[in-house]
């Protein structure tokens, strides 16, 4: 089974003031998990007493991303990227996207042998196979590179983190997710004047998303869509019976999804799926397939309904209990979630290591010392580094 690694966090609210840096191509005005997590933990962060600063798209000559085009991408940002980050000079840096941005970050830190964190936010293999012949193994070669330059790629949950250690990643630690309880909450059902039971999907419509097997699902009751994108003019001539809203926001967003019975998520390839812990915030018990993202987050028959035919997940997630989809997403504050990222970010700062890698890196010291030979009589900073995996900056 693949090694689990940890690690080591400093107690609560006794995280040293840091100056932290995080980069990513996804940003506002983008409407995607990604964003979300980041804002959140951004305003978290600060909260703590830590000075963060951002570096996204914004200010800089953009194109958009082929077959995403919500997202813009930074047309050779390597100069403006080593100015800012030179001028911050950050404690700590987390890159987020892998995208040009992402790219030129890590390029400033490799080159100057300098820590930093990365995330795992997108089965960007799946998402790419999806719309072009790339062997998977191939965009997993190039991740496993960009990723296992930093000291740790973080991931949402144990079934991804499993995932990619059997594709080879070698330090991938764990940070969770949230969800804004105060906002997402259960609400009045006559907001919506719809045939029941209400099945609902809040996402974008794009060919990933898989949103066909929820619209062709066998349903007696009203299918709502909540969102947009590329697929959408599609969709509602394939699927007329389906009641399209466009996207929606905070207290509306959270009107519609409330007011729905159950929530149907048939993607095969989010790493994740954030709208899963707002959907239960609300007292919707969520219909899904039983794949990496939901089988960490949707307890069976509890919270939710997991099973190879979305449409028997989905009634039979209609008869269980609001109440204990609210109270699993009431474990899951954003607060929570960022201590863990802050957590992994004081590890680096401190120079820290991996819990677990560095025990297991000292146990191969004392073993190849134990054996004698040239391997014994090398420096020990040379062992634990071979230990540990970690590579010399290039």
């Amino acid at each position: 089974m693949p090694e689990i690694h940890t690690i080591v966090t400093k107690p609560r609210n006794h995280a040293a003031r840091m100056k932290i840096l995080i980069v990513t191509d996804a940003w506002r005005p983008q409407t995607n998990g990604v964003v979300s997590t980041l804002s959140h933990t951004v305003d978290c962060l600060r909260s703590f007493g830590h000075d963060v600063r951002l570096l996204t798209p914004e200010g800089f000559r953009t194109v958009p991303c082929p077959s995403y085009p919500e997202i813009r991408l930074a047309v050779l940002p390597g100069a403006r990227v080593t100015r800012f980050i030179a001028a911050f000079e950050p404690d700590a840096m987390h890159i987020a996207t892998e995208g040009s941005l992402g790219m030129a970050a890590r390029r400033y830190c490799v080159r100057r042998g300098l820590n930093f964190t990365t995330s795992y936010h997108t089965q960007f293999p799946q998402y790419l196979r999806s719309r072009f012949p790339i062997p998977l193994r191939l965009t997993y070669r190039w991740l496993r590179s960009f990723h296992g330059a930093g000291r740790a790629c973080m991931v949402s949950t144990r079934s991804m983190q499993l995932e990619l250690e059997e594709r080879g990643f070698r330090n991938v630690v764990r940070w969770q997710r949230g969800v804004d309880t105060r906002l997402f909450r259960p609400g009045p059902k006559q907001f919506l004047d719809l045939p029941r039971p209400i099945a609902v999907y809040v996402g974008r419509l794009a060919v990933e998303k898989n949103v066909d097997a929820f619209l062709a699902m066998p349903w007696a009751g009203s299918k709502l869509v909540v969102g947009d994108g590329p697929e959408r003019a599609r969709l509602q001539a394939s699927y007329p019976e389906g009641v399209f809203v466009g996207y929606r926001y905070g207290e509306d967003l959270v009107a519609h999804m409330a007011a729905s019975d159950v929530f149907v998520f048939p993607s095969r390839t989010d790493t994740f799926g954030l709208v899963n812990l707002e959907a239960m915030a609300c007292g919707l018990p969520v219909a899904a397939y039983p794949v990496t993202g939901p089988i960490d987050v949707i307890e069976d028959g509890i919270t939710g309904a997991l099973n190879e035919s979305l449409g028997r997940a989905a009634h039979r997630a209609l008869a269980l209990n609001p109440a204990a989809c609210r109270e699993r997403a009431l474990y899951s504050s954003w607060e929570r979630c960022t201590r863990e990222f802050e957590g992994n970010l004081a590890s680096l700062r401190t120079g820290l290591p991996l819990l677990q890698n560095a025990r297991q890196a000292f146990s191969q010291v004392i073993q190849r010392g134990a054996h004698g030979g040239q391997q014994a009589a090398a420096p020990l900073e040379d062992h634990v580094q071979h230990a540990l995996g970690q590579r010399p900056a290039v």
